[in-house]
């Protein structure tokens, strides 16, 4: 049996995790309607240079092989420009269904007006800040975890982790409503446990790599020794922070420690397996979120309710990863062969 990472939950605000040998049984749906047949479906990513965007799209695709849809890939490119004209090709291909993956449905308001006034279902992965069923927009299902279960489970080590000489920095995108609502919930519950916010900064994801070098300089002169902590909504942040702290010859044990609300990228996974600049993920399970799309888009098609069910997070650590091999938080749950049960196939 393979072993896997996970976050047991919060208790009298402590963040548990722990590995565990064995299987978990699937909680999520056993009931749904059967595969429609013949279907083809649009995925609108964000930007596929994001990791978390980059794995539910693989989840999809892998879904959409078992189901038997046709699926295409229209990437926004980490703009807004982008992410618009990807909307007009979509409706040009006339889909039976879009699935907008990781970005802000509120950005794209008319575009999607479009979309519904066309009758095309719309499914979500954090399209916005209410999760579950009945998204607004005319987004059947925005499929998420509890954002700010992750933000509080990322704010509680960094408080575990520094104790009192704890100085965090918090890096959002006020681009996305929900990178602001989860920032916002990281500075709250760092203050409210009595750490120190010595900066919130806002920088868009999609200008990470340029940004985010002369920013980490930046912020090191300014604050020195006592920054201990940089928490952000999303791991894009710390692919660029390291090389910057290595080229100023600041250390991985020196530095301040990284820990991200969200997503477990393959490349956050690889940095905490060997202490590269990055302590810490609250990972979402990519894949199963995937094919959780897919089942969705099938309910929307045939005109049934949305299932409803939500993934829970991980906590990832160096401690845990040493017990697995992979660089993706993949829930050893059966929900491949759950989904597969509820098509038909």
């Amino acid at each position: 049996m393979r072993k896997r990472i996970f976050m047991a939950g919060l208790l009298a605000g402590t963040v548990l995790a722990t590995s565990v040998l064995a299987e978990t049984p699937w909680d999520g749906p056993t009931e749904g309607p059967a595969a429609a047949q013949g279907k083809s479906i649009a995925v609108l990513a964000g930007d596929l240079k994001n990791g978390g965007i980059l794995g539910v799209t693989s989840g999809i695709e892998e879904a959409a092989g078992v189901i038997g849809w046709q699926v295409r890939v229209l990437d926004g490119a980490g703009s807004i420009q982008g992410r618009t004209a990807a909307i007009g090709q979509a409706l040009a291909l006339q889909p039976d269904g879009i699935i907008i993956n990781g970005f802000d449905a509120v950005e794209q308001q008319a575009a999607l007006e479009g979309v519904a006034a066309a009758g095309i279902p719309m499914v979500a992965w954090h399209s916005g800040p209410k999760i579950g069923c009945d998204a607004p927009g005319g987004i059947f299902a925005n499929v998420s975890t509890d954002a700010m279960t992750v933000s509080e489970v990322a704010a509680e080590w960094a408080i575990k982790d520094g104790g009192d000489g704890m100085g965090a920095i918090i890096f959002t995108d006020s681009t996305y409503q929900i990178a602001i609502d989860k920032a916002d919930r990281i500075k709250e519950t760092i203050e409210a446990m009595g750490g120190t916010v010595l900066e919130y900064v806002d920088t868009p994801i999609a200008d990470t790599s340029t940004r985010m070098g002369p920013l980490t300089i930046s912020l090191l002169q300014k604050y020195g020794d006592s920054w201990t902590h940089a928490l952000a909504i999303n791991d894009l942040y710390f692919d660029f922070m390291g090389p910057a702290l290595a080229s100023s010859g600041i250390s991985t044990e020196v530095g301040p420690k990284a820990g991200s609300a969200g997503d477990g990228s393959e490349a956050a996974f690889q940095r905490i397996r060997t202490e590269n600049y990055q302590t810490i993920t609250v990972a979402e399970p990519l894949n199963l979120q995937g094919w959780q799309l897919v089942d969705e888009m099938n309910r929307a098609i045939q005109g049934e309710a949305c299932s409803g069910y939500v993934t829970s997070p991980a906590l990832v650590t160096q401690e845990g990863l040493a017990k697995i091999s992979g660089n993706q938080f993949d829930p050893d749950t059966p929900y491949r062969a759950a989904y597969a049960a509820i098509w038909g196939k």
